[in-house]
């Protein structure tokens, strides 16, 4: 086996780069190609057979580069396709669900934890399901944030009128005053963590997955004997979108530091 093949990273969008980016930095010896279908970005409003279509055919497109692993860097793919990959490819493949619904509850003291995420992430209940498995007595809430991914993919989420859009969005943290913990159920909302935890009060924890993903990534490459020993040059991912390449440019250099990561505009048929 070539231990030195990429590790696969795919996302509706420019939110899985929150996921790269931690990969990158528990795992700097690994290569990675990561693929945001921005074209077709949102999946959280999408009908289910779209989603699972679309996330398809992005794996499909990274199995060309013939990658030894597979991280689903979307929630709503994760909640939607995520069995069916395990199933049907012959590489291990990491959502993050299951690895946020850990983080929160090894962080909660209330036992009442919040998950906000696109409508079709909170209709699944895949991030209640994953609490309670481990934590049958847990309270949770879900509430769908719709305007959240179109706000973080058009690049104004640095504008004042940002902020409305997270109070509005967020007004359900005030009727449940137990709540201790939330969970970003997307991983767009980390790259706006700062002004989500600005309007939820010193009082909630906000996690994101990403942290715990990368944990989950690097516990299956030792398990399965795959981790890239070389001690070779220091390799920025490729990035490649279906979509414009300005808010990736932005993202990638100003918020995530992947200056020299090479970036690409693809077609998927």
């Amino acid at each position: 086996m070539n231990l030195e093949r990429p590790i696969g990273v795919i996302d509706s969008g420019v939110g899985g780069l929150t996921v790269l980016h931690e990969l990158k930095r528990q795992l700097p010896k690994e290569k990675f190609i990561y693929l945001g279908d921005t074209l077709r970005c949102p999946y959280g409003s999408k009908q289910e057979e779209e989603v699972i279509q679309y996330t398809w055919e992005m794996v499909t497109h990274l199995m060309t580069f013939d990658i030894k692993m597979l991280v689903i860097a979307c929630n709503t793919a994760t909640a939607l396709v995520l069995e069916q990959l395990k199933e049907h490819l012959p590489i291990p493949v990491v959502g993050v669900i299951e690895p946020g619904a850990r983080a929160a509850i090894k962080q909660t003291q209330t036992n009442h934890v919040g998950i906000i995420g696109t409508e079709n992430t909170i209709r699944s209940q895949a991030y209640e399901l994953a609490l309670k498995r481990i934590k049958p007595n847990l309270t949770t809430t879900g509430v769908a944030c719709p305007k959240f991914v179109p706000l973080i993919e058009s690049g104004k989420f640095i504008e004042s009128d940002a902020i409305k859009v997270v109070e509005e969005s967020l007004e359900f943290i005030n009727e449940h005053p137990d709540l201790d913990t939330l969970i970003l159920g997307c991983t767009h909302y980390p790259i706006i963590q700062s002004l989500i935890e600005k309007v939820v009060g010193n009082n909630v924890t906000v996690l994101s997955s990403a942290v715990e993903t990368g944990f989950e990534v690097s516990t299956l490459l030792t398990f399965y004997n795959m981790y890239n020993s070389q001690d070779m040059v220091h390799s920025e991912p490729v990035i490649l979108t279906t979509g414009s390449l300005n808010v990736f440019q932005h993202l990638k250099e100003e918020i995530f530091q992947l200056k020299s990561a090479s970036l690409k505009q693809i077609t998927l048929t």
